[in-house]
């Protein structure tokens, strides 16, 4: 209980130090050594007068050598003959607002009232006319209107006047004329000399204009007068000298200045003294009444204090510091009003805002301060603080949420709403209650149900997710059972669904791998070279063949060791895709370059092919990150492909584009096999347009590329209309 009080003690000498050394920055070069006569009311005052004597009195604009300087373009002739619209609608216009009246006075049988109404209406469709024929006739109707709002401005600046009591008595110097109000031989408080050593006093003919702040002035009938004829119309600035005083009566009692000059001294003297009991108050706070952490540490609100998050520990933190400073701001602006006009209502107000925006903030800052400070020393807390914190977990959720976008649109949509929707947000700023009250609904209420909805809407997401990937064959990770809700059994029972999925989808590959059709295609394209090499080896060891055969036989075993090691090579990559051991090696490729290269690498195939190439091909580089050796491999299958099994004499179009975010490769060419309407089985492995099995190949180009394009993201689609043969691959390019 001491250490409680000691504390609130400390906390309001600190208040009123801090108070006392804001009022002292604001106020200080406006109260300390200054007399009545250089304060604010009296600067002021004096500005103004300065500002006012010269166009009301020393200096004045001539009004008829003013109206000469009016000048009128012819812009504004222009806005004021269509200001209401061409000649047709106004004539129309001015006959619409008559024709009732008129008809109504024939009615009632009132000659007088109709002839009355037809004449004005006839003039003022002959004024209207004259608008569309004369630009003198609205020239003259400007100025008129120009000249009366001039007149009107200059007599109002000449009967400006000023708040301050004040004499002078002021000589031209360059005429000699004299101007005066007042006696400047009386005792003064204020007293300003003008002459050729001190510096003239000089009297401007207009308002603002000797410190340049030009106002346009903006008259009647819209029409102004802009700032050329107000330069026009200024006299030149004139020079006088003589004397200005304020005149001590003005603060004696029962003058006009008395109630200021007795409010100024008596909050000056009033703040003294608070300034004064603040230096004293400091000098306590680092002498008898030092801080002690003890005084907050080591009680039970210490350790109630502890078990929050380190996040409502840092929001607690700052609204806390946010309300000292509000407060201390606010005091030490309205301390000099409190001293001056001390009532017992504003007294007891001024110290219930003290004690709740002040002393107890400052207790309750030290106290975080403290504690945190404490807890930063344990590295193992803070950082267990850290991870445990509603932000972490918050930004962890966040992520997740937006891995299916429209959920996580239509939550983020539903979170702003409810941030912004209400009134608070907007009276926050306007008054500093409302800014607390609304930090404690955003603390208490709209951050604890936005953490749950967010976490909820992030499990929602990994669970649906998780889902679609059961969907499409991928069953390798589990969900993450989280919590007992029914979000929870749902994806409990989705692991049982994945496991017996898997159990099914391992004895499908088991018998697929098992095919007979696989087995017999890879024997018969197998065997076929072997039996060659065999027959061609045994030929070989007759000694008595001539070499001519030798060489002959020699040659259709390089040929067919050669084709026997390419259907090796191919299965084998088969395999290695088939089992995702095959590794990409991506990097930024010129896709243009490459089917260049590719074109050029059987420029010899196609001119011997009897085929008619023709190629679509950007000029400019068209990238995409992907693994160079592969995808030539792909381009290069594709046109081998329309090499083998175009139809001799036909045309073959190649086209490489860009289109959207993807590169578009197409092959189009007339097929000299007919290959029936089941083109997805030109996918399977073995599978041949030829289906003798004549021509060289091993029947895994199209599903070797297949594969390359899926492990890159693309696609790769065959169609086929009669023997119209065309493949198109797609990459992302970025």
């Amino acid at each position: 209980m001491k250490n409680r009080s000691l504390l609130y003690i400390w906390a309001a000498l600190v208040v009123i130090v801090l108070v006392s050394i804001l009022s002292l920055n604001r106020q200080g070069f406006t109260m300390i050594g200054q007399s009545f006569s250089e304060s604010e009311h009296v600067r002021w005052g004096m500005e103004e007068f300065y500002s006012k004597i010269g166009p009301a009195k020393l200096n004045p604009v001539n009004i008829e050598e003013a109206k000469k300087q009016i000048t009128i373009s012819d812009e504004e002739i222009e806005e004021h003959r269509t200001r209401y619209g061409s000649l047709s609608n106004q004539l129309e216009d001015i006959h619409g607002q008559y024709v009732d009246r008129i008809e109504e006075a024939k009615n009632e049988k009132n000659e007088i009232v109709r002839k009355a109404l037809i004449e004005e209406r006839d003039m003022k469709i002959e004024d209207i006319k004259m608008n569309f024929k004369d630009d003198a006739h609205i020239e003259a109707k400007i100025r008129q209107e120009k000249e009366q709002s001039l007149t009107q401005y200059l007599n109002e600046v000449k009967s400006s006047t000023h708040s301050l009591p004040i004499a002078y008595e002021l000589i031209n110097a360059d005429t000699g004329e004299l101007f005066s109000s007042g006696d400047v031989l009386v005792p003064s408080i204020y007293k300003k000399q003008f002459n050729s050593a001190k510096g003239y006093l000089k009297a401007h003919s207009l308002p603002g204009q000797n410190n340049d702040e030009w106002t346009t002035y903006y008259a009647y009938g819209n029409n102004a007068i802009n700032e050329d004829n107000i330069n026009a119309m200024a006299n030149p600035v004139q020079s006088f000298e003589g004397t200005v005083i304020i005149p001590k009566t003005a603060v004696e009692k029962g003058g006009v200045l008395y109630p200021q000059y007795k409010d100024f001294n008596r909050g000056k003297y009033a703040l003294y003294t608070f300034w004064l009991l603040s230096a004293l108050a400091l000098i306590v706070l680092f002498t008898v009444l030092k801080f002690r952490k003890e005084w907050v540490t080591g009680t039970d609100y210490d350790a109630r204090y502890a078990t929050l998050k380190i996040d409502i520990k840092v929001i607690g933190m700052l609204a806390t510091a946010l309300i000292l400073f509000m407060y201390v701001d606010s005091a030490s602006s309205s301390v000099v009003n409190l001293l001056q006009y001390p009532r017992l209502g504003r007294i007891g107000s001024s110290f219930i805002g003290f004690i709740l925006f002040g002393v107890l903030p400052t207790a309750l800052l030290a106290f975080q301060i403290v504690h945190a400070t404490e807890r930063w020393k344990k590295k193992e807390a803070i950082e267990a603080d850290i991870k445990n914190s509603y932000a972490i977990q918050f930004l962890k959720a966040l992520q997740t949420m937006f891995l299916r976008k429209s959920i996580g649109s239509q939550t983020f949509i539903l979170l702003i709403g409810f941030f912004l929707a209400g009134v608070g947000f907007i009276g926050m700023f306007m008054d500093p209650m409302l800014f607390v009250i609304y930090c404690l609904c955003v603390l208490f209420f709209a951050l604890p149900i936005s953490f749950i909805f967010v976490r909820r809407a992030a499990y929602l997401n990994k669970i649906i997710i998780a889902t679609e990937a059961m969907a499409t064959g991928r069953l390798n990770e589990e969900i993450k059972i989280e919590g007992k809700s029914p979000l929870a059994d749902h994806a409990r029972n989705l692991n049982n669904l994945r496991e017996g999925v898997r159990s099914s989808m391992s004895e499908q590959a088991k018998s697929e791998r098992l095919k007979t059709e696989l087995i017999t295609n890879v024997s018969h394209d197998l065997r076929t070279p072997l039996t060659s090499i065999i027959t061609y080896t045994d030929l070989l060891k007759d000694e008595t063949i001539t070499p001519e055969d030798r060489a002959k036989y020699v040659d259709i075993l390089d040929k067919k060791s050669q084709r026997l090691k390419t259907l090796i090579e191919d299965l084998f990559e088969v395999s290695k895709m088939a089992s995702g051991n095959l590794e990409l090696h991506r990097q930024r490729v010129d896709l243009t370059q490459l089917l260049q290269q590719a074109l050029a690498e059987h420029a010899d195939d196609i001119d011997q092919s009897g085929l008619d190439f023709r190629t679509d091909i950007p000029e400019e580089m068209l990238t995409a990150y992907v693994d160079g050796q592969r995808w030539w491999r792909v381009l290069d299958n594709l046109i081998v492909n329309a090499i083998k099994y175009s139809l001799t004499g036909t045309r073959v179009y190649v086209t490489l584009r860009k289109t959207g975010d993807t590169a578009e490769f197409i092959v189009k060419n007339i097929t000299k096999y007919e290959l029936g309407e089941n083109v997805d089985e030109l996918f399977e492995r073995f599978k041949r347009a030829d289906t003798s099995r004549h021509t060289d190949g091993s029947g895994l180009g199209l599903a070797i590329s297949q594969s390359i394009v899926d492990m890159h993201g693309g696609t790769m689609k065959i169609e086929l209309d009669g023997d119209l043969f065309k493949v198109t691959v797609t990459v992302p390019v970025k």
